[in-house]
């Protein structure tokens, strides 16, 4: 009873998230062009790059719900790797379009509205730390690392709200693309570290945390276990690993089969694998 509560509860949080920053996401793009500020503009895009984070976890919470079916043998848990594959895909694009927006206004600066900039940047701080707030109290890994990006978002806004007291006081007209260039390179930084970990898993590398020599080694300390190979470990989606290995055993009894395999899951527990495949074979006696 415990489980379902915290499930609607995480469903709940996200889904909140997810229409407040997609909301405003969008009357920020807006305000960015009325005000004439590239670096609301910037910070919009990462916005809507946590929009698509909110919504992609969002959908995945009520998906993983489902068990594995006849279509999908190892549930929907892979479906998180495509949301982030789109969501960095988004974010370059629209990281580019920033930059190449903020270099124009080195080229031919253009005076921007400090007055708009402030008030959007209180609104800023208070929608995204309201949003922060929601999804801090979380249990599951979505909502933490969701929750630390929105806190991200509080911090980008509370800069843009400096600039624009600033720029109050003072008209320094390359203060706001500068912003905005700084925002985009901490976009595009987050954005291919991200990628390359989602392409990594992806491309079905093994897990950092996992040492396959030393699993390998230690099941061929199993006793009468003769050989270790066709050792494979990936991930389904950067949290849930699986593994499969062939073991080669001396001249063995049926219950002494059964029992070394035994012996080989124990030796697995620890590493917390969601599906072990084992295959064994055993070495036939010359005659």
């Amino acid at each position: 009873m415990g489980s379902h509560h915290h499930h609607h509860d995480s469903g709940q949080n996200l889904k909140i998230a997810f229409f407040l920053n997609l909301g405003f996401t969008i009357f920020e793009l807006i305000g960015g062009y009325y005000v004439n500020s590239v670096a609301i503009i910037s910070d919009a895009i990462h916005d809507l790059g946590d929009s698509l984070s909110l919504g992609t976890a969002w959908y995945l919470d009520r998906k993983s719900k489902r068990k594995a079916d006849k279509d999908f043998s190892f549930g929907y848990a892979r479906f998180s790797l495509l949301g982030a594959l789109l969501n960095s895909v988004v974010l370059i694009l629209g990281s580019i379009f920033v930059v190449y927006e903020a270099v124009g206004r080195f080229i031919e600066p253009e005076h921007a509205n400090a007055s708009g900039m402030i008030a959007f940047a209180i609104v800023g701080v208070v929608v995204n730390g309201y949003a922060a707030y929601k999804m801090s109290g979380g249990k599951s890994l979505n909502e933490k690392v969701i929750s630390w990006h929105l806190l991200e978002d509080v911090l980008g806004w509370v800069a843009v709200l400096i600039v624009g007291v600033v720029l109050s006081f003072k008209d320094i007209e390359y203060l706001d693309p500068a912003l905005s260039l700084l925002i985009a390179a901490y976009i595009l930084w987050g954005v291919f570290k991200r990628l390359k970990e989602t392409l990594f898993i992806f491309l079905q590398g093994v897990p950092k945390e996992i040492d396959l020599t030393q699993i390998e080694r230690q099941l061929l300390g199993i006793k009468k276990v003769w050989s270790v190979s066709n050792t494979h470990v990936w991930s389904l989606e950067g949290e849930h690993h699986v593994f499969s290995t062939h073991l080669m055993l001396k001249p063995s009894s049926l219950e002494q089969v059964m029992e070394i395999k035994q012996v080989a899951k124990e030796v697995l527990k620890p590493y917390g694998f969601l599906h072990c495949t084992i295959d064994i074979d055993v070495e036939q006696p010359n005659v």
